[in-house]
């Protein structure tokens, strides 16, 4: 039988020791929101860390790919590379998921299982057979059986969505974002999806109350770095109420993960402006910063990409793009008919926080 409870938990989750790791993350989380904001266009970070985030979150259910494979999924629709396919239908996910609670300023059911549909492709939604059971992927123990029935599974996430909407008692939002957390992992709502649609969750939420402006800060990665840990505690939760060591993880996890990607956004910034200065010097007849903005948007860009975005012809996109390429700025490569310039230096910078662990 399940084991899982509504929510709010009957258990004192606010602690001395979570109380002062507390104090930690949110400074961190304040530092890396409060310089994110001073960006011209967050655009060009956003779907740099998105990818690495994408990636990762992936990585957590086995499905691992590379870069350079992900990157020629989103360029085409029929790449045949089904994990960097799966990788890059998170990211659509996500940012599909973002568009929503910007615009609906709450989070639903409704909207969780279409942020869940993106990224399995299909619409099976909310489980209604049952027989779903969690094991150990070594033993093939099984470890947990969640509520089953779609009525049942319905009243949790009811439940759930009260909590994440509803601000009814003083919590501090990021103890309730490890409460969630865990909730939704229990729960496990769809046949498949469940951890990454979780993981969407989470920085939704920060969104949602205002602890963040854009979807920038990823717990995947720490968790990869800490797999054994992270599922060793929620069964901890489970079976023996053990709120305080899980907030603490997650608490953690925020601190260490706002602390390197604001390390990151400021390796991505300067290499736009070192790029920038660079085409300033040496090509000032074809520099502008739309140009800047353009190649830095995507990691590949395309001759139509600088036509539409300059308002050009294509045969002057095509000879910006050539000219680059002679700077070294950029490395064209064809992906099927196609011909796409491969901007270098962002690239690695995003390659390499994707490898760090």
């Amino acid at each position: 039988m399940a084991d899982i409870k509504l929510l709010p938990p009957d258990a004192e989750l606010e602690t001395r020791r979570v109380m002062k790791q507390l104090v930690r993350s949110h400074v961190a989380l304040a530092e890396l929101k409060g310089f994110v904001s001073m960006i011209p266009n967050k655009n060009i970070l956003l779907n740099a860390i998105t990818i690495n985030e994408a990636k990762d979150s992936s990585e957590i259910e086995n499905i691992i790919t590379t870069h350079d494979e992900l990157f020629k999924a989103m360029l085409r629709e029929n790449h045949k590379d089904l994990a960097a396919k799966e990788v890059a239908n998170y990211r659509t996910a996500l940012w599909h998921g973002y568009e929503l609670v910007r615009e609906k300023q709450i989070l639903t059911t409704n909207m969780i299982i279409e942020i869940q549909s993106l990224i399995v492709t299909n619409r099976a939604g909310i489980r209604r057979m049952p027989g779903t059971v969690l094991r150990n992927e070594t033993t093939g123990e099984v470890i947990y059986t969640p509520p089953s029935g779609e009525k049942t599974i319905m009243a949790f996430m009811d439940n759930l969505m009260k909590y994440i909407n509803e601000d009814y008692d003083s919590i501090d939002p990021l103890v309730k974002l490890a409460v969630i957390h865990y909730q939704f992992e229990l729960i496990h709502p769809f046949y498949d999806g469940n951890g990454r649609t979780g993981r969407i969750i989470n920085v939704l939420y920060l969104i949602l109350k205002g602890l963040l402006d854009s979807p920038i800060l990823y717990l995947s990665k720490y968790i990869i770095r800490n797999k054994s840990a992270y599922y060793r505690l929620l069964q901890e939760v489970r079976t023996k109420s053990n709120w305080e060591d899980w907030i603490l993880f997650i608490l953690e996890g925020i601190e260490q993960t706002a602390e390197e990607t604001l390390l990151l956004v400021k390796k991505i910034r300067d290499v736009l402006d070192k790029t920038a200065e660079d085409i300033r010097v040496k090509l000032p007849k074809i520099y502008s910063r739309e140009l800047i903005d353009l190649l830095f948007y995507e990691f590949y860009t395309k001759i139509s990409y600088i036509e539409k975005g300059l308002n050009v012809t294509r045969k002057t996109a095509s000879n910006y793009l050539s000219s680059l390429e002679e700077e070294g700025l950029l490395v064209s490569q064809k992906i099927g008919k196609e011909k796409v310039f491969l901007n270098k230096r962002l690239f690695e910078v995003v390659r390499q926080a994707g490898t760090e662990r």
